[in-house]
């Protein structure tokens, strides 16, 4: 090339699930039959109020030009409801909720907004790799803090306080927990968010898990001191089935609100109306609602329960979240040529934990986005590998 890329560009690579789906895409184009249970993309629709918003909504003429940058006033009222009612959690709509489109775009806002190169940010191993790849982007240095299978996949706080905070600005967490499924607790949130105050640290809880397979409803934002010290992220994509419909939020203090909208402001230029008002509809939705959604799950998590079975996989039954994670067997030597022999030989994709971490490479994550009878066609091919 005449002109080279820059430098930051060096510092991450594509997305795992970019070049996998590449892959997928090119067996399926020579005539595979590929089972896809990699990605946590919720196949079940919104619910009909919610799509009948949106049609009602476009169909005017006048809803189609920018929006504004901080979000519709009825989104953000939305919101406010939303968290009071499901999260005990007060929140001003007009200066502590800033509409996104969607959690992951919050990651790089809050990353630009407060983290200078050379700054330190505490990042979890195993954990979202979109943290780490933020973090690089705008020049952070990673410090990973390890959870571990014994220590139930929580946090050492007393190891953490121990190490020193030394030149951390910010710190990311994300309960319930991608990938291990393990839920928070207000016992948690208290003792990190003390843990933040103590040592000046920016506090973010990716929270886009709450509502799937879950009824105990936490938020970092509810623990004592959280508004001076912590953001919390949340989405419509896995507890309302609308990932590719772009619509999240964060929320916290207002001066930090204003320093994200800072950046934000200058990366686009609103999110569509008709979809805003489509979000009202869906956070409005009744709590039955998430009790049907929640429904068609428990019965895909037996059914991916079992493939971890066939697999002589270890897992918990009491996870949260869009997946099942279990550790593979001693004797398995590479958990990514394992993966790939089952891609290769019976056409289903699963997905390895060594893209989540150090801490991950000895298990592997089975979506619950795929109807029951695509996963039992899964445990089927499976189960005549004999791996």
């Amino acid at each position: 090339m005449k002109v080279k890329p820059a430098d930051r560009t060096n510092s991450v690579q594509e997305y795992y699930f970019s070049r996998k789906l590449r892959q997928i895409d090119q067996m399926r184009a020579s005539g595979a039959d590929v089972i896809n249970l990699g990605i946590g993309s919720p196949d079940q629709p919104p619910s009909e109020n919610t799509i009948r918003r949106l049609s009602s909504e476009a169909s005017k003429p006048g809803v189609h030009g920018y929006q504004s940058y901080i979000g519709n006033p009825a989104l953000r009222k939305a919101f406010s409801d939303w968290y009071l009612k499901y999260f005990r959690v007060k929140l001003d709509p007009e200066n502590e909720i800033l509409p996104l489109m969607g959690s992951k775009e919050g990651i790089m806002h809050i990353s630009m907004a407060f983290v200078n190169p050379g700054d330190e940010v505490l990042i979890p191993n195993p954990g979202y790799p979109t943290y780490s790849s933020v973090t690089n982007l705008v020049g952070g240095k990673i410090r990973y803090y390890d959870l571990d299978e014994k220590n139930g996949w929580l946090p050492d706080i007393e190891g953490l306080e121990e190490s020193g905070s030394g030149n951390v600005k910010l710190m990311w967490l994300n309960y319930p927990h991608m990938p291990t499924g393990t839920k928070g607790s207000a016992d948690l949130f208290e003792r990190v968010v003390s843990f933040a105050v103590r040592n000046n640290i920016l506090l973010c809880n990716d929270n886009p898990y709450s509502f799937i397979l879950n009824s105990e409803y936490n938020s970092l934002l509810a623990a004592d001191g959280a508004m001076e010290t912590a953001l919390e992220l949340n989405s419509l994509s896995k507890s309302h089935n609308m990932a590719g419909w772009r619509i999240g939020m964060v929320a916290g203090n207002s001066e930090y609100i204003r320093s994200i909208l800072r950046v934000k402001s200058n990366m686009d230029s609103g999110i569509f109306l008709p979809m805003q008002l489509a979000a009202v509809e869906a956070l409005n939705n009744p709590e039955s609602w998430y009790d049907t959604v929640n429904n068609v799950y428990k019965e895909r998590r037996q059914s991916a329960e079992s493939i971890m079975e066939i697999l002589k996989c270890r897992f918990s039954h009491d996870q949260t979240g869009l997946f099942v994670w279990g550790r593979l067997q001693d004797e398995i030597e590479s958990c990514e040529a394992f993966i790939e022999e089952i891609l290769l030989k019976a056409h289903v994709f699963l997905t390895p934990g060594f893209i989540f971490g150090s801490m991950g490479e000895r298990y592997i994550r089975i979506s619950l986005c795929a109807s029951n009878e695509r996963l039992n066609e899964a445990r089927e091919r499976i189960a005549k590998l004999k791996v």
